[in-house]
């Protein structure tokens, strides 16, 4: 007996549109992240387990370690290196690197001290001044790299000791600026908290904003006659994030609360990431990393792409110096000095931006240094010295470069197949 062809086509399309909403669903994402995850997409898989592992064992040996206070201290001292690595984050997604960071940090704080305390300046004056300095010098690395091909190594290592002697010619003798402790800087730097309402509210953001970003994709995706995705996988991402980062708001209320300034720092990255997958220079700057001549052929203008990543990374610096002050209440030779260049620069690495360029997030640098800061903190509680805190550290950026290495070799070989 012979079966009507249209109902034969009909039953496939069905099929094949059942299919198709079995791969929208929860179960296609969890098959879509094992797929990234066997190509090399690793994302940053690595450093949320590591710092799970880090806060378990910690936690065992101290369980002070994650005593709300402890925790809003960590949250305090993560800001101000990790601005630092933000903006580390956009150099190395150009495959470039500053290593002058610390030392752009420790003059920001030089500059704000002397032109606030001692010249008498308004405090945002003395503020503006130090972060358009930072762009400044963003911008003459910009053109060593551009116009005079000296590699950004060499440029910003030189940077790292004219800007160190900078730093200490505008300190003087005396070698430290004490900072008003009533000043509005140092309670912003050491004392100011969110509300807990407010706090609480905030948390609610991210959820809201995935559901709308997930709705306009939908809309998007339909209107072009494509397949519109999960709504219920999108609802499910939003529930999930907001339930956990009200959990995270509740916990820290328990102590001190949520700082200003690492709301600040979050913002920030937030704005970061928006700017690096959302615009058109973002998208250009993943480019470059990725293929600087491609990029060129393809009509984006290169230099001004470098350009903005190294008067970006300047200025960053320059901000993270003015907290970092506002954090200690002074602005002294030792300020940028010590660890904070290669803290910045691993923790953009640990948190996932590839040291070959074109990959990265600006959440690389919030997760990257909070498990630099947790170690930290982990360190000094258990009142080891210093450093075991170094070789921890260099463990942990050496086992992120040899999983980048191997995840930049997994990509190349599955796209080959």
């Amino acid at each position: 007996m012979s079966q009507n062809p249209n109902s034969v086509a009909g039953r496939s399309l069905d099929r094949a549109d059942a299919r198709l909403r079995q791969d929208e669903g929860l179960g296609g994402a969890l098959r879509g992240f094992i797929d990234r995850v066997r190509s090399g997409d690793l994302g940053m898989l690595p450093v949320a387990v590591g710092l799970v592992l880090i806060s378990v064992v910690f936690t065992s040996l101290n369980p002070v370690f994650v005593a709300p206070n402890n925790l809003v201290n960590l949250l305090f001292d993560c800001a101000t290196v990790g601005i630092i690595s933000l903006g580390i984050v956009c150099v190395l997604m150009v495959g470039e690197i500053d290593l002058s960071v610390g030392s752009m940090s420790g003059f920001a704080s030089a500059m704000t001290g002397t032109l606030w305390v001692q010249q008498g300046w308004p405090l945002p004056g003395a503020i503006l001044a130090a972060l358009a300095v930072g762009a400044l010098i963003g911008a003459l690395y910009a053109v060593l790299f551009n116009r005079l091909g000296m590699p950004s190594f060499v440029a910003t290592l030189s940077g790292l000791l004219a800007i160190l002697g900078m730093q200490l010619y505008v300190l003087g003798a005396q070698g430290s600026i004490n900072l008003p402790y009533d000043s509005p800087l140092v309670k912003f730097g050491q004392t100011l908290i969110m509300p807990d309402w407010f706090a609480y509210l905030v948390a609610l953001i991210p959820g809201i904003l995935i559901i709308a970003n997930g709705l306009s994709a939908m809309r998007r995706r339909r209107a072009a006659g494509l397949s519109g995705g999960s709504l219920s996988l999108v609802v499910i991402k939003a529930l999930v994030l907001t339930v956990a980062l009200e959990v995270v708001v509740w916990y820290l209320n328990l102590g001190r609360g949520v700082p200003w300034m690492f709301g600040l720092f979050v913002l920030l990255v937030v704005g970061m990431n928006y700017a690096l997958t959302r615009t058109q220079w973002g998208r250009s700057m993943t480019a470059v990393g990725g293929n600087r001549e491609a990029a060129r052929r393809a009509g984006i203008n290169v230099r001004r792409i470098y350009a903005s990543a190294f008067v970006l990374c300047s200025t960053f610096a320059a901000l993270g110096g003015i907290l970092s002050a506002a954090r200690l209440a002074s602005a002294s030779q030792q300020a940028g000095t010590g660890d904070v260049n290669l803290n910045a620069i691993a923790a953009a690495v640990i948190g996932g931006t590839s040291l070959f360029g074109g990959r990265g997030s600006a959440y690389s640098a919030l997760l990257g240094i909070i498990v630099i800061q947790a170690i930290a903190s982990g360190l000094t509680l258990l009142n080891l010295s210093s450093s075991l805190r170094y070789m921890i550290t260099g463990g942990v950026l050496a086992v992120a470069v040899i999983v980048d290495s191997l995840a930049r070799r997994s990509r190349v070989s599955h796209g080959r197949a």
